[in-house]
């Protein structure tokens, strides 16, 4: 890329940026309009600023991927374009989760430290106007050239993201000492439940980017198991949300299966991309043995010895799973081409 495309692109991120701002700051206005409301809790400027600042990044999304990737699924045949096209519309919900708890996570933390402050309508819509702003620039630049290490970051920040303010807006405290699914319970639990079914989200989606890069690797002769791998990350990011949509207190069955299904089918996924990988790669394997062995010891300390809780052993085995996963997509950027391949093929079924 010439330096003269680098500073056009530039100087649209911050028209974007200042636009995204303007309408921020006159939504999150009209919005908040009334009475004075405190930062965080019931009736506060959070959650409006949430909404507002998620839809502004799920537009600037939008808008980057029509100026800067149009026509780009122009020479594909219609199954990979629809491929292409079901993702971006996953991100862009994806963008808009992303920022919305961002937003939330970050007015609670505000609650906590400027407490009894109130803010009119005025200074909760500026409030609103530099979360979109921010928010409304990263996304735009995510349209630009998002790749898979992008991805694999979203998904990473998400996940703490949603996990952390789940954790202070948790109906009970003590919650850590039985597992994780405990912060789906309770007045706050839509936060943590709604977590989970974005960062399915995302890894569905996480799964359609590295066929797509073992396609641009391997092309259309390994097309069969490129399939088989996206498939096993879909499924993967169907469970995790399942576990979201079916919360332990309602449906305890269905919240089970779903989280051992999910356990299950990340194996399966990680080991059919890394079969599928060419090599496959040394870095690749070396990272999967090594958390193969980690998970398997850190199962055998906390069942059979107890020396820490099921919450500790499930940070444990999700940290390893993204650790991997940080492997992964450092190891597709190294192989695969920047440039698009579109398929020769017409239909999936056969040639």
């Amino acid at each position: 890329m010439n330096d003269g495309k680098r500073m056009r692109q530039e100087t649209r991120a911050i028209w974007v940026t200042a636009l995204s701002f303007l309408v921020g700051t006159v939504v999150g206005t009209i919005v908040l309009w009334g009475n004075a409301r405190p930062i965080a809790g019931d009736g506060s400027v959070g959650i409006p600023a949430a909404i507002v600042a998620g839809l502004i990044a799920a537009a600037a999304f939008v808008v980057s991927t029509f100026l800067h990737r149009r026509g780009e699924t122009k020479p594909m045949p219609r199954w990979q374009a629809a491929v292409s096209d079901v993702s971006a519309v996953a991100l862009t919900i994806a963008f808009a989760g992303v920022t919305a708890l961002g937003v939330l996570l970050a007015g609670e933390i505000l609650g906590i430290g400027l407490q009894g402050l109130e803010l009119p309508a005025i200074g909760g819509g500026i409030l609103t106007g530099v979360a979109s702003a921010l928010s409304g620039r990263l996304a735009f630049g995510a349209g630009i050239g998002l790749d898979t290490g992008d991805l694999s970051g979203l998904l990473f920040t998400y996940l703490i993201i949603g996990t952390l303010f789940a954790m202070l807006t948790a109906a009970d405290p003590a919650w850590w000492e039985v597992n994780f699914s405990q912060l789906g319970i309770g007045a706050g639990s839509w936060a943590f439940n709604g977590t989970l079914v974005v960062a399915g989200l995302l890894v569905a989606t996480v799964g359609s980017y590295i066929g797509r890069d073992l396609h641009r690797i391997l092309g259309d002769e390994d097309l069969r198991r490129i399939g088989w791998v996206v498939v096993l990350w879909a499924a993967t990011g169907v469970a995790l949300a399942c576990v979201g949509l079916f919360p332990i207190h309602r449906i305890v069955i269905a919240h089970n299966i779903a989280a051992t299904a999910t356990l299950v089918l990340f194996v399966a996924a990680a080991v059919m991309t890394t079969v599928a990988m060419p090599g496959p790669p040394v870095p690749l394997l070396l990272t999967t043995v090594v958390v193969g062995v980690l998970v398997a010891v850190a199962v055998v300390l906390c069942i059979p010895f107890a020396l820490y809780s099921v919450t500790v052993l499930e940070a444990i085995v999700v940290g390893l799973g993204l650790l991997w996963m940080t492997t992964l997509v450092r190891v597709l950027a190294v192989l695969s081409p920047e440039q698009s391949r579109p398929s020769a093929r017409t239909t999936l079924l056969r040639r």
